[in-house]
């Protein structure tokens, strides 16, 4: 019979926060694929938890998640863990999940902590809709790539951001998506925990005077609907009709198809785009 691999999501801060189900799954599984065993073993010890371990990170992912694969073939059931919340979260545990998957290995997630959903839920920021982009790109190119796209982006924000890099970041998001509401959390589940609720602008003036300390989330709220259609009304108005046309035309739009599109985005009735068209 194959073994399973079973995610668990382990104490961001605060050990009380493991579950009952991720204890006993550790206790019970013959090995513990772990990002850093060294962190780990902390944990593994304060539980009196004696299972096997052995290390699966970002620079091992691809040949160790073979060998797990491999193993749970053979019957061994596997738990993952990374050095703090949900594996597959932003670390390496995505390769293995996808390796399995290839394999028919069965997979299945213990819920439990997880940073960014903690932050979005104690931001004050709307919930029902986010997107999680976890750290930004250190690539420049890929960087402004994605803040290009964060831009026009209507849902709230998630960020990841170590202490060191906080400030500019905040700069460089601030200078992309200008100033909006944003909550900065830091030390979550921990004794100093905060949550600062301000705006890019607050943030910078404040960290700038005052050392961040501690892993960081940054909760972004997103540009409204309304901003987008002010935007765009504005970029219509600064065209001629003629131009307008000519940017669907351009596109291979039929011309009365063109018209119509010009119309809804000015506002007006398809008439009045023909008479203006026939004046010049």
């Amino acid at each position: 019979m194959e073994g399973k691999l079973y995610l668990c999501a382990t104490p961001i801060g605060n050990l009380d926060d493991i579950t009952l189900r991720v204890l006993n799954t550790l206790k019970e599984v013959d090995l513990i694929a772990a990002e850093d065993t060294r962190h780990s073993i902390k944990l593994l010890n304060h539980f009196e938890i004696k299972t096997p371990m052995t290390s699966y990170h970002e620079f091992n992912k691809i040949e160790k998640a073979i060998y797990l694969v491999e193993q749970m073939k053979q019957g061994v059931n596997v738990a993952l863990i990374t050095d703090a919340g949900t594996p597959g979260i932003s670390d390496p545990g995505e390769e293995l999940v996808r390796q399995c998957y290839a394999a028919g290995i069965a997979v299945t997630s213990l819920p439990g902590p997880a940073a960014c959903i903690t932050a979005l839920t104690m931001s004050g920021l709307p919930t029902r809709r986010f997107c999680f982009e976890a750290f930004l790109p250190s690539d420049k190119k890929e960087k402004q790539r994605i803040l290009d796209e964060l831009k026009r982006e209507t849902r709230t924000i998630v960020v990841y951001e170590a202490p060191h890099r906080l400030v500019r970041t905040l700069k460089e998001l601030y200078e992309a998506l200008g100033d909006r509401e944003i909550t900065v959390c830091r030390e979550l589940t921990k004794k100093y925990e905060t949550a600062f609720r301000t705006t890019f602008s607050g943030a910078l003036e404040h960290f700038e005077e005052n050392e961040p300390k501690g892993e960081c989330v940054i909760v972004i709220g997103g540009r409204s609907a309304e901003d987008i259609k002010r935007e765009e009304n504005e970029s219509w108005a600064s065209m001629s009709v003629e131009e307008h046309m000519e940017y669907y035309t351009g596109q291979g739009i039929a011309q009365k198809e063109a018209m119509k599109l010009v119309a809804k985005d000015r506002g007006l009735a398809k008439r009045d785009i023909y008479r203006q068209l026939m004046v010049h």
